[in-house]
């Protein structure tokens, strides 16, 4: 007779619930589902965040006249311009003054001039400019023995000046710029140079609108000698960039320009510029006209370019500009400046003619304008 042996009833209890859980946990791991994280938003801006506290999600960025597409800044710029030989006519405005004609072999600006960042901030930029001109002629068998063309005759009509433009965004859409220039413009040398003879001061002020990346326009007033004598006009300021190749450049009326971007490193314009230039000069021998004597007069030229332009660059920081052209000449006439009307005394004419011009100028490296 087999003995049996049985397992104690708790013993066989404890088996028996082991094997119903596994045999659960198993069922429930082969259905299990997954649960989705959640998803928080990001956080707000510490303290020392540069969004302020009410910017939290809105752009920091300031609206500028600038457009995308626009050529690099100038920082330092060297200018050589030159005319060939052209006919010139002065026709006298008063008795006692004569009629002349002659040619001038030579016409020649060097310009030197440099911009300095003072601040920029986001919301306010200031920027410091100064500029050297000289302004050279020469004419057929001299000495002439025209009073006019020999007291400028290698003379060198030079203009020195500083001027300050403050650049204001005021949000994401306005933008306003003023611009305030004093030079000293005429036949001066440093041994006899009296500030309150030569001193010449112009501005603008413009308010304009960003209304993307690519456009933005404004309009204001300048006063200066663009047109001839110091006077007040409109301005209308458009900068435009219609796509990658393709932009306008323009204040109206002093200059407008297309603009076709070859590359970034290659950019080519056509238009046109109006240009004023204004000099005292000191008489070597005094004109005398209707019993008047005069020791200086004041000259103004004015000159409307049509232009084309090629701007390339050398190095990451150095760009050279080729330009040519066609000036017309609209005025380059003699003042009687003892008058407060400032008398016209004598009416010239300068040919109109081609001139070139070659150019260097130094930009902010790109690593600067890394953000």
């Amino acid at each position: 007779m087999k003995t049996r042996y049985h397992l104690p009833v708790s013993a066989a209890l404890r088996r028996c619930l082991l094997l119903t859980g596994l045999s659960g946990a198993a069922l429930t791991a082969h259905g299990q589902v997954t649960p989705t994280p959640r998803v928080f938003p990001r956080p707000a801006p510490v303290a020392t965040d540069t969004a302020a506290a009410d910017q939290v999600g809105r752009s920091q960025e300031f609206a500028t006249p600038s457009v995308v597409g626009q050529g690099p800044s100038k920082g330092l710029v060297f200018h050589y311009e030159r005319v060939p030989r052209f006919n010139v006519s002065s026709d006298a405005q008063k008795v006692g003054l004569k009629d002349f004609n002659t040619q001038a072999t030579k016409n020649a600006r060097l310009m030197i001039k440099g911009y300095i960042p003072m601040l920029n901030n986001p919301h306010l930029k200031l920027i410091l400019g100064i500029n050297y001109e000289r302004e050279e002629f020469q004419f057929q068998d001299r000495p002439t023995g025209y009073e006019l063309y020999d007291n400028i005759e290698d003379k060198g009509l030079k203009t020195l000046g500083a001027q300050l433009a403050v650049i204001r965004p005021v949000n994401e859409t306005n933008w306003y710029i003023f611009r305030v220039k004093g030079e000293l413009s005429g036949d001066y040398t440093s041994s006899e140079l009296n500030v309150s003879d030569y001193l010449r001061v112009s501005s603008e002020f413009l308010y304009g609108w960003k209304r993307s990346p690519t456009f933005s326009w404004g309009v204001g007033v300048q006063l200066g000698y663009t047109f001839g004598r110091f006077s007040p006009y409109p301005a209308l300021l458009y900068n435009r960039t219609f796509n990658p190749r393709w932009g306008v450049e323009a204040l109206f009326p002093a200059r407008v320009t297309v603009r076709y971007n070859a590359s970034p490193k290659s950019l080519f314009f056509a238009g046109y510029s109006v240009d004023g230039l204004n000099y005292i000069v000191k008489l070597r021998t005094p004109l005398r006209y209707e019993g008047a004597t005069l020791n200086s007069l004041e000259l103004r030229e004015t000159e409307v370019k049509g232009r084309l332009r090629w701007e390339r660059e050398i190095y990451d920081f150095l760009w050279f500009g080729l330009e040519g052209g066609y000036r017309y000449n609209y005025a380059f006439d003699a003042f009687d400046r003892t008058n407060n009307n400032r008398i016209k005394i004598i009416d010239s004419k300068l040919a109109n003619a081609p001139y070139a011009s070659v150019e260097l100028f130094i930009v902010p490296p790109r690593k600067f304008l890394k953000k």
